[in-house]
């Protein structure tokens, strides 16, 4: 009997990074979660670093580019648009390649509010939007020490794995 190929070798990492400038009266959002701020970021779609980053990680995977490539911020349809649209988006083109997403860590650099208190809720959320139990939502919320007080940034890993019907195709 032939021996089923390692799935080690079927496994993909992704990685990606976001930033964006914060500015009074706009809203924060992290991981589709509203966060209670007086500054938000300045973006076209509603600037979920977190949730941009994570998209990003997910196509570097398959190099496919980035979420620019598919949702251009020059293009006004694409104006305001919910960051939990691209990831879903996203998840499909996953799906589509044979594979799933397994696991996904996140360090979020924000020098305020202050983080810790929200991170329960965004975990959750995360796991909802992406499929993945809360304990394969890895979520670190660190400020830059000063050294970017105006600025929201993210990155990213994420690991996939093929699906179930997928395992042992090498194609």
């Amino acid at each position: 009997m032939a021996e089923k190929p390692s799935t080690w070798s079927q496994l993909l990492i992704g990685y990606g990074e976001d930033a964006h400038r914060l500015g009074e009266g706009r809203e924060l959002w992290l991981g589709g979660v509203r966060i209670e701020s007086e500054r938000g970021a300045i973006a076209h779609s509603d600037g979920d670093v977190l949730l941009h980053a994570i998209s990003d990680a997910l196509l570097s995977a398959f190099a496919l580019g980035d979420i620019g490539s598919y949702f251009p911020d020059y293009d006004p349809k694409w104006k305001g648009l919910e960051s939990r649209v691209i990831l879903e988006v996203v998840l499909q083109k996953v799906r589509d390649s044979g594979y799933r997403l397994g696991q996904l860590s996140a360090v979020v650099v924000l020098d305020r509010p202050k983080l810790g208190p929200h991170r329960a809720a965004i975990q959750q959320h995360l796991a909802l939007l992406t499929g993945l139990p809360e304990k394969r939502v890895g979520l670190t919320f660190k400020t830059s020490e000063g050294l970017a007080p105006d600025h929201a940034q993210c990155r990213a890993m994420v690991y996939l794995e093929p699906l179930p019907e997928k395992q042992g195709d090498n194609s």
